[in-house]
């Protein structure tokens, strides 16, 4: 697995549109204080982009005991890829405008079901308009696709993850993508309990990234994290700004396993053990 596998630059993507070569464009704009963002959409995009919404069609809200961001079936989100645009075998270019976390969450989601070909937009909205490229306004309505998902279940799907109890005895490096005063225990304004599941380190997801928001080479990554001999996993919150952590891995060549229910997941069970601090 390379860079390339992973992420593409704004300055490729405006290559294809150019050259009129097929791709599919989604606008996944999401905050954790703002998570709509339709209106943002609305006021300029990537053109063609169809704008996705993170909470309503990447998360799946009527499944209960896995977090505040279940993750959707897979024939709920194939009926969603298709209503996108997103034909098999077409390149698929996804894109934020915070922190990769809406893009990184779509990539997941979308390979975990097994579709090739997606790509995160490195540097994000931000690295588009740097590079001179053009915004539409309005909404984008797109013509139906075809794709096809090959894995119904995501949490067993293309990509590997952990459940609650593969993360309480995980053999290897458990990494928590969330800021450091919320890993510590110090501050949690998203959860009802405070802390992170014992043995994790934390990573932040903001960390992975450079100052203009691309990600870091594989080598300020290793420079960063330390080398990784065994196995990784990550979590984070709910299991979106994780999805930035493993997707960073991936493109320096590190497989690392999420945990989709993340902190909500755990600190929901009164069984499972909390620890604060550094």
């Amino acid at each position: 697995m390379t860079r390339a596998d992973v992420l593409i630059t704004a300055a490729q993507l405006a290559e294809h549109l150019a050259a009129g070569r097929p791709v599919t464009v989604l606008d996944v704009r999401w905050e954790l204080a703002r998570p709509d963002g339709r209106e943002a959409h609305a006021r300029g995009h990537v053109p063609g982009a169809v704008y996705v919404s993170l909470e309503d069609e990447l998360t799946d809200h009527t499944v209960t005991g896995r977090g505040r961001h279940p993750l959707p079936s897979g024939a709920a989100l194939e009926a969603s890829a298709r209503r996108w645009g997103m034909r098999d075998g077409v390149l698929t270019v996804v894109y934020d405008d915070w922190n990769r976390a809406g893009s990184a969450r779509a990539w997941w989601v979308l390979t975990a079901a097994g579709v090739d070909g997606v790509r995160i937009l490195d540097g994000g909205l931000a690295a588009w308009v740097r590079a001179g490229g053009a915004l539409e306004s309005g909404p984008v309505t797109a013509a139906p696709g075809d794709v096809h998902l090959t894995h119904r279940d995501l949490y067993r799907g293309a990509l590997p993850t952990l459940t609650a109890d593969d993360a309480a005895h995980f053999g290897g490096r458990l990494l928590d993508a969330r800021a450091p005063e919320r890993f510590r225990g110090e501050s949690e304004p998203v959860d009802p309990v405070a802390g992170h599941i014992p043995g994790a380190e934390n990573a932040p997801s903001t960390g992975v990234l450079t100052a203009d928001g691309t990600f870091r080479s594989a080598a300020d990554l290793t420079a960063s994290l330390g080398p990784s001999p065994g196995p990784v996993g990550a979590y984070c919150g709910s299991g979106v700004t994780a999805a930035v952590l493993v997707a960073a891995l991936r493109a320096a060549g590190v497989e690392a396993a999420l945990f989709p229910g993340s902190w909500s997941q755990w600190c929901a069970d009164p069984s499972r053990p909390v620890a604060t601090g550094a």
